[in-house]
């Protein structure tokens, strides 16, 4: 037995001993798996398996009451065990209820109805819910309870109060129906609640019932629904109020083109055109152009349909004129756009609005007071101005304008003198003398200008004024002494006036000017009035005295042409002895084309006066035209080729320098050597030429 026992405890310690040591299974292949499955997959996994269908429950056939009695037991227990997990979830007590209401325990529904309320009474699903249960089992008082409560607890929810007033219109209960509507209307629903009331009454031909909608929401689309309305049922002159009552209560302030255009349609449907008219004319005269597009386009349908021309043409000038305002509000220095604006506005306005829209314009003064900048906006002021004049009538006007204008301008750094001068004209057509002289006196002393002393001078030349010129002229040479045009005009008057010695002592005074602007006009001026004077010696003296100044070819062949216009018999001697003076004096002139145009003059005065020995003369004096070549430079130096020109030589140089003399005989000795050698390539010629 010890023996038994020794071993049996040996076994048992072994068998322990297998125990605590498991045997682990050796893996050979510790390399990862080709696919791995990462734990996101087995969550994704393990959620599609819960989305399997499972096996619908066995269908369990009740056969007694006591099983239908158990049935209800534990389907009861079910809910409210839901129901006791969470409250507030309103779909479980929906379901709860429905059941009970499904095994006709109505009172069982109520009440869970009744608890769910407690639970969330803002719930508006399970109001209707409750409602629709009592309505389908034609419980109509504790349906009417139920809508009773639901229009008290929640008066802003709309749909209460459409199934309330729905119910008691199809138990036929209108004036119960109708009562819930004005309970409806006391809380100042939506606009779609209003429209549902005026449909119930106009269902039930109550027409004077229909609710003022525009009182609580009094938008221009309730407005036009509501005459529409009273049209509809031929309240005609009621519809009429209605826009009238629009169009008032909205006012200047806050207008709307689509009422206009309803009003002015039913007008027209009335037969009222005038009255379209006069309506569309208010509203276009009064909302701004950018929010009237409709109402130019219905405006314009109507005149066409039944307008005359003269309506046509007004409304186009509409359209034109909302065009302008476009642009000038884009831009209010787009002064072309102004004067198209103005124009039109001209055409067809009224004074006043012809000054609104003139004073707009100037009121754009440019923002640089740089003169380029001005010249078309003091064309706004001129037109202004003229308008006023001629259009209007108004001289007092006229000249604030022009007053206006002048005292806007810059005159420290520009002026325009014909701002001045349209003034002073304004003020003589208004037989004001003294204001034009005073207003071109302060032009003169503000900012002196050619211009401003030429018109000046005009004026009295004008008035016959002839002293007043005399200091005008004075003045204007001594601010600009260079203007020869000036000194011209001084002179002539002087010589109009018969004074000749005055008018030398210009001429003398000009001629003096160390600087001058056109000095070739003055001389020609100061010769032809010596000439007028016939004074032939003073003439010539001056000829002398400009040809000290310069030699050019013009004054020679017209000194030439004087001697020969004087009329006496020295005349061709001394015509040809200033041509020989002239021919002289030209020789080592640059220009040869000058000395050309000399000659041929001279040649064309012995053609016509001349002997054949001066006519030979002449035409050995003539010079022989040759083409040259001449190299051309660039402008960084480098070469430009070769370019062809005429020169001129004329035989007296040639005699003058053997070079050229020399050079002739050895063109002349070429020639000759050239026409030998080909009579020795062609001896059968010159045997020829012998014999014949």
């Amino acid at each position: 037995a010890g023996l038994a026992g020794r071993g049996g405890g040996k076994m048992a310690s072994t068998a322990a001993g297998k125990q605590r040591i498991p045997k682990v299974a050796k893996v050979k292949n510790k390399a990862p798996a080709e696919v791995q499955i990462t734990a996101e997959q087995l969550l994704r996994e393990a959620k599609e398996r819960e989305l399997e269908l499972l096996p619908p429950p066995p269908q369990q056939k009740i056969t007694d009451v006591e099983e239908l009695n158990d049935y209800k037991l534990r389907k009861r227990k079910t809910f409210e065990d839901n129901i006791r997990k969470n409250r507030t979830v309103i779909s479980n007590w929906i379901k709860y209820a429905q059941w009970e209401e499904s095994l006709k325990e109505i009172q069982r529904a109520r009440s869970i109805y009744e608890r769910a309320l407690d639970v969330d009474y803002r719930n508006v699903t399970l109001w209707l819910k409750y409602a629709e249960m009592e309505m389908k089992n034609r419980q109509v008082n504790h349906a009417r309870n139920i809508w009773d409560r639901a229009i008290t607890t929640l008066p802003r929810v709309n749909q209460f109060w459409y199934k309330y007033t729905y119910m008691e219109e199809m138990l036929g209960n209108v004036a119960g129906s109708r009562q819930v509507f004005e309970r409806w209307m006391e809380w100042q629903p939506e606009e779609q609640a209003w429209h549902s009331y005026i449909n119930f009454e106009l269902r039930y031909k109550e027409v004077d019932r229909a609710p003022l909608l525009v009182i609580v929401h009094p938008d221009v689309k309730n407005w036009i629904k509501y005459a529409r309305f009273e049209e509809k049922h031929s309240y005609f002159a009621h519809a009429r109020k209605v826009y009238e009552r629009a169009v008032e209560f909205f006012g200047e302030e806050h207008m709307d083109e689509h009422l206009y255009v309803a009003f002015a349609k039913f007008e027209e449907n009335q037969k009222e055109f005038e009255r379209v008219r006069v309506i569309y004319k208010y509203a276009l005269d009064r909302i701004p152009k950018q929010d009237a597009q409709n109402l130019f386009k219905n405006y314009t349908i109507f005149e066409k349909k039944f307008g005359d021309r003269r309506g046509i043409e007004d409304i186009i000038v509409s359209k034109r004129r909302f065009q302008y305002e476009e642009e000038v509000k884009a831009n209010p220095h787009n002064y072309d756009a102004w004067f198209d604006y103005l124009r039109l506005v001209e055409s067809d306005t009224d004074a006043e609005t012809v000054r609104e829209v003139y004073e707009r314009a100037i009121a754009n003064v440019p923002p640089i007071q740089e003169k380029r900048h001005w010249k078309r906006y003091i064309y706004l002021w001129i037109n202004y101005a003229l308008y006023e004049e001629l259009e209007a009538k108004a001289s007092k006007r006229t000249r604030q304008v022009y007053q206006a204008c002048i005292e806007l301008i810059p005159h420290k750094k520009f002026t325009f003198a014909k701002m001045w001068l349209l003034y002073a004209q304004f003020e003589i057509r208004q037989k004001n003398l003294p204001l034009a002289r005073r207003a071109l006196g302060t032009s003169i002393g503000k900012c002196p200008k050619n211009k401003l002393f030429k018109g000046y001078i005009e004026l009295e030349l004008q008035l016959r004024e002839f002293d007043r010129c005399r200091k005008l002229y004075e003045k204007f040479l001594e601010f600009a002494p260079e203007n020869c045009t000036s000194w011209i005009k001084f002179a002539e008057l002087e010589t109009i006036l018969g004074d000749i010695d005055r008018a030398r002592a210009i001429y003398e005074l000009a001629i003096g000017q160390p600087r001058l602007d056109m000095p070739e006009v003055l001389w020609k001026s100061y010769i032809d009035f010596e000439i007028e004077q016939e004074e032939y010696e003073k003439t010539r003296n001056l000829y002398r005295r400009l040809l000290q100044r310069t030699q050019h070819v013009k004054v020679w062949i017209s000194f030439a042409q004087f001697e020969l216009s004087a009329g006496r018999e020295e005349s061709l001697s001394r015509c040809r002895q200033i041509y020989e003076e002239a021919n002289k004096a030209m020789r080592n002139c640059e220009e040869k084309e000058e000395r050309v145009m000399l000659l041929e003059s001279w040649r064309n005065f012995e053609e016509e006066f001349g002997t054949d020995a001066t006519k030979e003369r002449i035409d050995k004096l003539m010079p022989e035209k040759i083409k040259k070549r001449r190299k051309l430079q660039a402008e960084d130096g480098s070469d430009a080729g070769w370019e062809e020109y005429y020169d001129y030589i004329f035989p007296e140089d040639t005699a003058n320098q053997p070079n050229l003399k020399l050079l002739a005989m050895a063109k002349l000795w070429k020639k000759q050597q050239q026409e030998s050698e080909a009579a020795e390539m062609d001896p059968d010629k010159d045997i020829d030429e012998s014999q014949s």
